[in-house]
């Protein structure tokens, strides 16, 4: 190892993998409560959502008010069209958003340039097809040692949480969308 990376923590620790997914509502919002406590510890991190595009999310109106400190050691990347992509609305266009975003992420995975990556989505990315499980695992399998990555989204494939070093899932137990209540700005989005 060369002497720029003794100082490295990417390379002076050890870092995990960890899956959010389920029904349940709370999976980006854990993980983006992760990213708050990493970047309090002075950690550089990056997200990638996924499957999500357009600037009408809450988190992207707060990540635009952060310290010029934080910003410095933060990245948040869109690697979606601007709106949710289902099984019945995908197309090539989501399919090439998504391949620019997860070829962002293995490289900066591969190059140790965050010590946490965020994921959002990255499950149904995968369940929908549009990223590569066998591309996947490989990243995750060969990730520096320092890097901690966390995926969400729902239908998390079995071997991504066999992979996993800690896998959460979300149920719903009750939902206020079961009584007609759409989805709220600043609470969903």
């Amino acid at each position: 190892m060369d002497t720029e990376n003794l100082h490295n923590p990417c390379f002076n620790k050890i870092g995990y993998i960890q899956v959010y997914t389920g029904d349940g509502k709370g999976k980006t919002t854990a993980s983006l409560g992760l990213a708050l406590r990493a970047l309090g510890r002075g950690w550089k991190v990056l997200i990638v959502m996924f499957t999500k595009g357009g600037s009408n999310y809450g988190e992207i109106h707060s990540f635009a008010s952060l310290s010029d400190d934080i910003k410095n050691r933060f990245k948040v990347v869109n690697a979606g069209l601007t709106r949710i992509v289902y099984k019945d609305n995908v197309n090539e266009d989501d399919k090439a958003e998504i391949q620019t975003g997860w070829e962002l992420a293995k490289n900066a995975i591969k190059n140790c340039e965050y010590e946490l990556v965020i994921l959002d989505e990255a499950n149904i990315a995968l369940d929908l097809g549009l990223i590569d499980l066998e591309d996947m695992l490989k990243t995750l399998k060969n990730k520096p040692k320092g890097v901690e990555i966390v995926l969400t989204g729902r239908n998390a494939p079995q071997e991504i949480i066999e992979t996993a070093h800690l896998v959460s899932e979300i149920k719903p137990v009750k939902h206020y969308w079961d009584i007609g209540v759409e989805a709220r700005e600043g609470v969903e989005y």
